[in-house]
């Protein structure tokens, strides 16, 4: 008869040189339940997981790994997925140019002798895809799926392995609502027919709407696991996560009197030729000194599109239309040039587009504005080092050193590397896009934190975000797109979540 208990970890530590990530962690996970695990960027979340699914060695860690009853001492990947446990990151793991079905057999393929079976390979991947309730044809490419439905086929990948611990790393991060609420409700039907999971996310509504048992980690260590009978509430969680009360996650920010317009754009119109349709039509935006504006929309609304073609067009649209910079009619035709027009653009991928991972802190902050810091072309080292530490220091950027790779930085920590970098270049309007996306609430609070610093000192912010608890929490006004348009201008007294939606989906 098998155990109640599917996995059990025990006393397990790991660290990397001198820095212990975990420190004797206990978790354990019940056959047939929705597991959430949470904690703050670098509480050790991830790097547990890595250890159950064997991207980490035995040998590389001290404890013991209890799986269906037996220990367990994972070598490599493979081990752990031919005893059933399969991790999805939140990178999916997917090559955009192959099939579905040749996604969902990459590594263990269906062989007839020596060569591939792909009659078998298709009939299984749409076996595996009946699964995950997706209704598409395998011959497919995966670059021509949504965000949402690619998800699905991670899932279904999964399931081709015989999956039966399914472990998911921020799952929604990228995921709109309806995407979202279909994947959790996937994971819903796949504990009814007996899958055990383990979700890792930051939303933690998400979390106490699905979870059977929430576990805690904070600085290394298990805090504690609370069971859905018992209630679980998102303040219970946060005060174990942070090791404090947080009161209110958008912090107090003293409406200041509307200044002068900073940032205006006029009958804006851009044409994606690689798509071979208009992507914005007439867009008119404006926004004030000391004054934060909020973009929301359903994904693909265009709010992304609208920020490359302002910060300087890098995806070569057909543009018509004005862009004012305190009052000046701007020629933005490079970031370069909007970069000189004093605008700065916090990028929504901050790994692929944001920051240069295997370069240090110091590199990354400075990188945008090196004219300021060099005399003949040669950098003044001291300096560099000086306004580093300043921005370190400024914005609570947990690190050993400035000299510490950006890579190995919590997301949350990386994203106030981003910031701070654009912050460098002086700009009189700051863009953020996606802002606090895959970062925790302790560290999202701090990032709302420096943005009331900064319009505080005058500057003009605007906001992209996917997430209308955010947007309605630190915006001023909002603007609210569908499909290339602006669809109505709203108050932070007249917005509200429905009000949004139902402009949103005009």
């Amino acid at each position: 008869m098998k155990s109640d208990i599917i996995l059990e970890m025990k006393n397990i530590s790991k660290s990397f040189g001198p820095v212990q990530a975990l420190k004797n962690i206990d978790f354990k996970v019940r056959r047939g339940e929705i597991h959430g695990l949470v904690g703050e960027n670098g509480a050790g979340k991830s790097t547990l997981m890595k250890i159950l699914s064997g991207v980490y060695p035995h040998g590389e860690y001290s404890g013991e790994i209890i799986y269906n009853g037996e220990v367990q001492q994972f070598g490599t990947i493979k081990d752990s997925e031919n005893a059933g446990i399969v991790i999805i990151y939140q990178e999916l793991a997917l090559i955009p140019e192959m099939s579905v079905h040749e996604n969902i057999y990459l590594g263990h393929e269906i062989k007839k002798g020596i060569t591939i079976d792909w009659n078998n390979t298709i009939v299984s991947a749409g076996d595996m895809l009946k699964k995950v309730k997706l209704d598409i044809d395998s011959s497919v490419k995966i670059k021509d799926l949504g965000v949402g439905v690619q998800q699905l086929v991670e899932i279904a990948k999964a399931f081709s392995k015989n999956v039966d611990l399914l472990i998911l790393d921020e799952p929604t991060s990228a995921l709109n609502e309806d995407d979202s609420e279909n994947l959790l409700e996937l994971l819903k039907e796949l504990k009814k027919d007996g899958i055990t999971s383990i979700i890792i996310s930051h939303k933690l509504k998400e979390i106490t709407s699905i979870a059977d048992t929430v576990t805690v980690l904070r600085d290394g260590e298990t805090v504690c696991s609370m069971h859905s009978k018992e209630k679980i509430t998102e303040p219970d969680i946060i005060r174990n996560m942070v090791g404090r009360e947080i009161d209110d996650v958008y912090p107090k920010r003293k409406k200041a009197e509307p200044k002068e317009v900073v940032f205006q754009v006029k009958n804006w119109t851009a044409y994606d030729p690689q798509k071979s349709r208009e992507i914005l039509t007439d867009i008119n935006i404006e926004a004030r000194a000391g004054e934060v504006v909020g973009i929301a929309g359903l994904m693909g609304a265009g709010r992304t599109e609208f920020a490359y073609s302002v910060f300087g067009n890098t995806k070569d649209y057909q543009l018509k239309g004005d862009v004012f910079v305190s009052g000046k009619n701007q020629n933005l035709k490079s970031p370069m040039a909007a970069m000189s027009a004093g605008l700065a653009y916090v990028s929504e991928d901050r790994k692929k587009e944001g920051l240069f991972l295997l370069q240090d802190i110091k590199n990354n902050i400075t990188l945008t504005n090196l004219q300021e810091i060099s005399q003949m072309g040669i950098v003044n080292q001291n300096e560099e080092v000086n306004i580093a530490n300043d921005y370190k220091k400024k914005f609570n950027i947990r690190a050993s050193g400035i000299d510490q790779t950006v890579g190995n930085l919590s997301g949350g920590n990386q994203q106030k590397v981003s910031i701070s970098k654009w912050l460098f270049t002086r700009p009189k309007v700051l863009i953020l896009d996606e802002p606090t996306r895959g970062i925790d609430v302790g560290a999202k609070f701090e990032i709302y934190s420096i943005i009331n610093e900064l319009v505080a000192q005058g500057m003009t912010i605007i906001i992209i975000s996917s997430e209308l608890p955010e947007v309605l929490g630190i915006s001023d006004r909002i603007y609210v797109m569908s499909e290339g348009k602006i669809t109505g201008e709203l108050s932070a007294e007249e917005a509200n979540s429905d009000n949004i939606m139902s402009l949103a989906i005009i």
